[in-house]
């Protein structure tokens, strides 16, 4: 389990936050939070402080790691876009979703021969440019993703020179004959340049080293979208 700190980091991380920036938007003497790095505490009057300031911190998780990182009110959508420098946001577009166990996986679903059936399209202003979204299964990436929740991609044509390294991606693999799809984080692996690692963000799920000739198709993922309620 991630300690305090640790905790507090990924918060700043989502946030884009430093401890400069929280030192003054939260009213805290400057330093103090590098300063209660180094003994490995933080007074509960500073802590008070930055959860005053950014009440969507959930306090149960920072403080125990309990639940879920961010408040999330009653039948609210959250969206996470996950943009990279090169990209560029799009004014309008509609993004069809579609359905991976429908289009019998994802090779099928980016075959351009095939029509997949469109379930539903989305339309969220400022993002950047995406060829489709579907739902997430499993609890590989869970608590960044749940079962459930939906991803919006772009297709990647070029395994090998265009992936960006510690991305999210949506994944098919072959794995004894079968498709395997996932969302995962791909990273450099040790095996050499004709390999990837595919890494979870749920721990229970170890890391796994592919070779690219097992690589069918390939998505890096530009948003996810989570509803809160089904009501």
């Amino acid at each position: 389990m991630l300690d305090f700190f640790e905790r507090l980091d990924k918060f700043f991380k989502y946030k884009e936050l430093n401890d400069n920036k929280v030192t003054l938007q939260a009213g805290i003497s400057n330093g103090i939070i590098g300063k209660g790095r180094k003994r490995g505490s933080l007074s509960l009057d500073n802590i008070s402080k930055i959860l005053y300031t950014y009440p969507e911190l959930n306090a149960n998780w920072l403080l125990t790691g309990t639940g879920e990182m961010v408040n999330i009110p009653d039948g609210a959508m959250i969206l996470n876009p996950h943009v990279l420098k090169s990209d560029n946001a799009v004014d309008r577009q509609s993004i069809p979703l579609y359905s991976v166990e429908a289009t019998a996986g994802l090779v099928n679903l980016f075959d351009s021969n095939q029509t997949p059936s469109v379930i539903d399209t989305i339309k969220i202003p400022n993002l950047p440019k995406c060829d489709g979204a579907v739902f997430v299964m499993g609890d590989s990436m869970y608590p960044l993703l749940k079962s459930g929740d939906i991803v919006a991609y772009k297709q990647i044509q070029n395994f090998k020179d265009g992936m960006f390294w510690g991305e999210m991606y949506l994944i098919s693999v072959e794995v004894d004959g079968e498709e395997y799809v996932s969302v995962k984080f791909v990273q450099k692996s040790d095996l050499g340049d004709d390999y990837i690692k595919l890494v979870s963000q749920n721990t229970y799920h170890q890391p796994k080293d592919i070779h690219l000739s097992k690589v069918r198709a390939l998505a890096i993922v530009k948003a996810s979208i989570r509803l809160n309620s089904m009501s």
